[in-house]
């Protein structure tokens, strides 16, 4: 697949290329999903795993299509994290929730499960930081295809100290995120969609869409809750969530 040949070589020479030459070439979601896999393929990501270890899901509003990227292993880094050996055309951060599934989840059960249930299958959660990232030179002139094709515009994640997974009052959870000298971001209850579980459901059903189980101890983390920040080289972010822990990475 031409686009993710192209994709795999902006990835492994730290560039970025034109979109326009490329707005026609995926035009709905399961294309973008293909060229993802072709991505991964070429780049050997998972080549040791039958389902990757960590993935990115989420959307702006529990009424959108939610969307999913599995994430490069080399860039998924314990707090605190060090980034000087890796590239990023234009960073950004976003404070996140991540969840760690407890339990072994086949398609069966990705299909049985609800928002309401879907807690049963997490035995911990960590506060995360997604480096954000694109492969697109002006990422808002690409189409949203070709964004998600582009693993959801990931570039790095950042984990917290996991701590066992306990129902919260996410509308009262307050967020903290640091980044240098700037002042603080402080939000509350700004999760996209309410609740991080929510989007478990559908992020299950897609990973497990192939037939495959997915593996207790993969790792989801599930949408900012300050929008994406701009950063630079150099830069230090913390991210804490009270109650839950902090995540620290430096670019």
């Amino acid at each position: 697949m031409e686009l993710a040949q192209a994709l795999a070589s902006a990835w492994r020479e730290g560039r970025a290329l034109d979109a326009a030459a490329w707005q026609g070439s995926v035009g709905d979601a399961a294309e973008a999903y293909r060229v993802q896999e072709g991505v991964a393929a070429a780049m050997g990501w998972f080549d040791d795993a039958a389902v990757p270890g960590h993935w990115k899901s989420g959307g702006p509003s529990r009424d959108a299509v939610l969307t999913h990227a599995p994430l490069p292993p080399a860039g998924v880094r314990a707090s605190p994290a060090q980034f000087a050996d890796m590239h990023f055309n234009a960073p950004g951060i976003e404070a996140e929730i991540a969840l760690r599934l407890g339990a072994n989840v086949t398609p069966e059960r990705a299909a049985a499960l609800t928002p309401q249930n879907a807690s049963a299958v997490v035995d911990a959660m960590a506060v995360s930081i997604e480096i954000v990232d694109s492969r697109w030179k002006d990422p808002a002139q690409a189409s949203a295809w070709l964004r998600l094709a582009d693993q959801q515009s990931h570039g790095a994640l950042v984990l917290g100290t996991w701590i066992p997974y306990t129902a919260c009052d996410w509308a009262a959870q307050r967020c903290e995120t640091r980044i240098g000298a700037r002042e603080p971001v402080l939000r509350t209850g700004t999760h996209p969609l309410g609740d991080p579980v929510w989007l478990l459901p559908a992020w299950l059903r897609h990973a497990t869409r192939n037939g495959t189980m997915v593996p207790a101890g993969t790792v989801v983390t599930t949408g900012s809750w300050v929008g994406v920040l701009p950063v630079a080289a150099g830069d230090a972010v913390v991210v804490e969530f009270p109650g839950i822990g902090r995540a620290e990475a430096r670019l």
